[in-house]
């Protein structure tokens, strides 16, 4: 009997531990500063909103100054925005300060230029385009704005934006041809440009090559940025990595030789600190499934707290077959290899197939580190296999926690196997909590609480037979207005919006369809049936996410707010590491938007992120 009753005590315990559980008091983050921004929300009105701290007490209230004046008759405690009826269109300097017992503190408060003749809605960065080339055998290209990411590169509680710029001939691994050089910049929202690290012509250029994380890995409040490079590598300061003559390109334009490196560099002046060989390296190309790269060159990569306390960077080689992840730690000084998964190694054989065309991280057993949940299997934080499904490679995923009852993480997942299209899973153990099996490829799924008379998170993919709830039960058959490739807080209430292009949508669940809610004029989108921002997520301001697009012209960012008021303040996203992760990887191959690791959505009650539903309905 006691032995019984111990076993039934450890099978509780674990299953309690099954959620996030974060050690904060130890863990490395952020150093966030309060994050203001204002934007113009038409001639007359200045929106401005600023950051809600897990350090700030429930009761703080904030005050907003326009050039040193104070605006705010009292403190403000509903929601952390102000609006600001000012038609003067000449620069200004915003302040907000927090007020802690009738006392104005200077701790944490923080200062915004609105520059003269500011746009409507958006903060537009100026950005400095690379020149056109031609290619070996004669084709010109072009350059447009990519993937971006953020990190505080120079410790002053800001953000800056890491910019990737891709060739107008960027190609898929599937397809040959020769492609221009990478390059990336750091811009702050000003418009003003740090650095500029040129890749090279030996970094071919596609969604698949590089994958690059921007995040303060030695914890001294500046970000660093790991990237794969190679031989003629140019820093931002002007240095070359390697061989300034090696040309590893081959007649098809294809990289199947050659340096591989894996590189930190200073996120504050691009200068590389340190490099070393790339692991694993591409040693046979059959081992990977082919002969020519479109197998061995399908990279992936991420942050993950794996001790808990410090974020180590995890680069990834192959999915379709060979699947090898090696981590990394930067110590300000050096690089060190924590651990090395192979799927060729005995025993990790059913790992090999299963990724996807990106990943998810957090802590999905309780332990206080970070899980890699690598399409349709999960690593554990030592480097050890945690389970496999077998359902194979993928191109969208989603994990978060989907059911308000319950903090433990769920996967949504699609697959193309045609065969076991798109299942919900368990996030800890891989169980599959409901299938929606199809003979086709399941290219899209989206996950996001759409929809306030169903608990929890919806979900569907282009095969899931419409809406569906965390019970595996249809809300909506009829799928056909909505989209499924990004999601974004937006208009202040509980439910997510849909991203899709340069158009926001909301679900109407009254009616069962999608209408548009805001459209970017004079912008555009990347990664073709993608349809993706360069970013999107809580950048700046409140809790709410803001979209980073580029102009059509590809002169610009624009940097998009809402200025939809909501009297909603909750701790800033920013500071929950699955979320905050989430934006890291959001870069990686095919772009998934962020998901937080808790529930967030109409079915909140109590406390939550320092917003108490109990007094305020």
């Amino acid at each position: 009997m006691k032995k019984v009753l111990t076993t039934l005590l450890l099978l509780s315990s674990l299953w309690m531990a099954a959620q996030p559980n974060y050690n904060f008091s130890t863990m490395k983050r952020e150093k966030l500063g309060r994050g203001i921004v204002a934007v113009r929300e038409n001639s007359k009105d200045v929106f401005v909103s600023w950051r809600y701290l897990s350090s700030d007490p429930m009761n703080v209230g904030f005050n907003v100054y326009r050039d040193g004046i104070k605006l705010t008759k009292e403190p403000i405690v509903k929601g952390t925005f102000f609006r600001d009826s000012d038609p003067n269109s000449e620069k200004k300097v915003y302040t907000v300060k927090s007020v802690i017992k009738g006392k104005e503190s200077e701790e944490l408060s923080g200062s915004y230029t609105l520059p003269a003749n500011a746009p409507v809605g958006y903060l537009n960065i100026p950005l400095d385009k690379p020149a056109d080339g031609v290619t070996p055998d004669g084709q010109k290209y072009t350059y447009s704005p990519n993937d971006a990411s953020i990190g505080d590169v120079d410790g002053d509680g800001q953000y800056e934006i890491i910019l990737k710029w891709d060739p107008s001939n960027a190609h898929d691994n599937a397809h040959n041809g020769y492609t221009g050089n990478v390059y990336f910049d750091c811009y702050r929202l000003n418009g003003e440009k740090l650095w500029r690290i040129d890749l090279g012509k030996n970094i071919r250029a596609g969604a698949h090559y590089t994958q690059f994380m921007v995040f303060d890995l030695d914890g001294d409040n500046k970000a660093e940025v790991v990237m794969k490079t190679s031989d003629g590598t140019v820093d931002g300061k002007g240095q070359i990595i390697g061989n300034a003559n090696a040309d590893y390109r081959a007649e098809s334009g294809r990289i199947l030789t050659g340096s591989e490196y894996l590189t930190v560099f200073n996120g504050q002046t691009g200068a590389a600190m340190s490099t070393i060989d790339y692991i694993p390296q591409r040693g046979d190309l059959m081992g990977w499934g082919d002969d020519h790269a479109n197998r061995s060159d399908r990279y992936l990569a991420c942050v993950a707290y794996l001790d808990g306390v410090h974020p180590s960077v995890v680069m990834c080689r192959g999915y379709y077959t060979r699947t090898v992840l090696a981590a990394f730690d930067w110590n300000g000084k050096e690089l060190k290899n924590r651990w090395t998964f192979d799927s060729n190694i005995p025993g990790n054989e059913g790992y090999a197939g299963q990724g996807n065309h990106n990943l998810r991280v957090g802590d999905v057993d309780g332990d206080g580190c970070d899980e890699i949940i690598y399409g349709a299997c999960a690593i554990d934080n030592n480097g050890k296999g945690l389970y496999t499904t077998g359902m194979g490679h993928g191109d969208a995923m989603h994990m978060t926690a989907f059911d308000p009852s319950s903090k433990e993480l769920q996967v949504w997942d699609c697959h193309e196997n045609k065969r076991d299209g798109s299942s919900f899973r368990d996030a800890r153990t891989g169980k599959v909590i409901f299938q929606v099996k199809s003979s086709v490829d399941v290219g899209r799924a989206m996950a996001a609480d759409i929809d306030p008379w169903n608990p929890g998170v919806e979900m569907w993919s282009l095969e899931s037979g419409g809406i569906r709830n965390i019970k595996g039960g249809v809300v909506n058959p009829d799928k056909k207005t909505l989209p499924v490739n990004s999601a974004v807080w937006w208009d202040g209430d509980l439910l997510r919006e849909l991203l899709d292009k340069i158009t926001i949508s909301k679900y109407y669940w009254n009616e069962g369809e999608c209408r548009p809610l805001f459209v970017a004029d004079g912008c555009s989108w990347n990664n073709g049936t993608k349809s993706t921002p360069c970013l999107q997520g809580d950048i700046v301001g409140d809790w709410r996410e803001e979209v980073l697009l580029r102009t059509s012209d590809n002169s610009a960012l624009r940097l998009y707010v809402s200025t939809i008021p909501t009297e909603y303040r909750f701790h800033t996203f920013l500071e929950d590491p699955v979320y905050r992760i989430s934006i890291a990887t959001q870069n990686v191959a095919y772009n998934q938007p962020t998901q937080p690791g808790f529930y967030f959505g109409p079915d909140l009650k109590g406390v939550f992120r320092g917003y108490d539903f109990n007094l305020n309905k």
